[in-house]
């Protein structure tokens, strides 16, 4: 436990969007600035990749089989023995914006969210894509919106704006909707930031934290419970898969790493994994249509 390896270098330029597939019992990441979505087989190790026709951040599991695809150019559904794309929701961003980080929720509805490319320059906005197909924005004035994790009991909605270096957690009700956000994680003073997370069934948040070279897993109350290095300084997002959820994957990026950093770090870019001794929560296919 707490010893993590690298299980495909795949040199990644943003590598984002962990998502674990029961049917096709694989791992499922993407590269946002390569558009590509990469997949892992942990069983016999094999692994590829789809070109995507536009990028990509946001995969989930369809209860139909394949993934529901969040892209810049809209949300649609990939069939991963094919590698083809089908596009179905046409999304008009604001120019020299895309998507971002997203996760579905225990109740089955996509949350996901858009940024402007520049580094989060101008603000975007969190959205929620329900099982009805019907897609609705729900929070706006979020610069790098990420970690986008829900708790166990559906009641708690984890919500990070990597920009302003806080993770928050916010009240949600039944219907989806949110209240104030309440501080949960603050790296404000930190020369990093909080990116991607994933929640395991004992309802603590794991939280890949961007030029920390770390791993953060947080209990319900907002403390520490363990930290896991990893030798990549730009970690980005986690995920759980493999039998019983019980292993946690982490992806990485080496955007803007100049050559001295990539030669002190050649892994940068690759995936990781960690036997976390925690099962991760298990979070349901998308059940639902996607409305044009």
């Amino acid at each position: 436990m707490d010893e993590v390896r690298c299980v495909a270098e795949t040199q990644d330029i943003l590598g984002e969007g962990p998502v674990w597939s029961a049917d096709d019992q694989r791992l499922y990441w993407f590269d946002i600035k390569g558009s590509r979505l990469n997949w892992l087989a942990p069983a016999d190790g094999s692994r590829g990749a789809f070109a995507l026709p536009a990028r990509g951040s946001v995969a989930v599991p369809h209860i139909e089989g394949g993934l529901v695809l969040v892209t810049e150019a809209g949300l649609g559904r990939l069939d991963t023995g094919s590698g083809d794309f089908r596009l179905v929701r046409s999304l008009a961003l604001p120019e020299g914006f895309r998507t971002n980080d997203g996760k579905i929720d225990v109740r089955g509805r996509i949350w996901w969210s858009t940024m402007d490319d520049d580094g989060g320059r101008r603000p975007g906005a969190l959205h929620r894509t329900d099982p009805d197909g019907r897609t609705r924005r729900i929070l706006d004035g979020l610069h790098i919106a990420n970690t986008v994790s829900c708790n166990p009991e559906g009641d708690v909605l984890y919500l990070a704006d990597s920009a302003a270096g806080v993770i928050w957690s916010c009240f949600m009700r039944p219907d989806g909707s949110l209240d104030e956000r309440r501080p949960f994680v603050d790296l404000s003073g930190e020369p990093g930031a909080p990116d991607g997370s994933a929640v395991d069934e004992e309802g603590c948040l794991w939280n890949a934290q961007w030029g920390l070279s770390r791993v953060v897993r947080y209990r319900p109350d907002g403390s520490v419970e363990r930290i896991i290095p990893l030798p990549v300084t730009q970690v980005t997002s986690c995920a759980f898969g493999g039998p019983g959820l019980s292993t946690l994957y982490i992806t990485s990026a080496r955007e803007g790493l100049d050559e001295a950093a990539l030669v002190a770090q050649p892994l940068a870019g690759s995936l990781f994994a960690l036997d976390a001794g925690v099962a991760g929560l298990d979070l349901p296919p998308f059940a639902g249509r996607l409305a044009p």
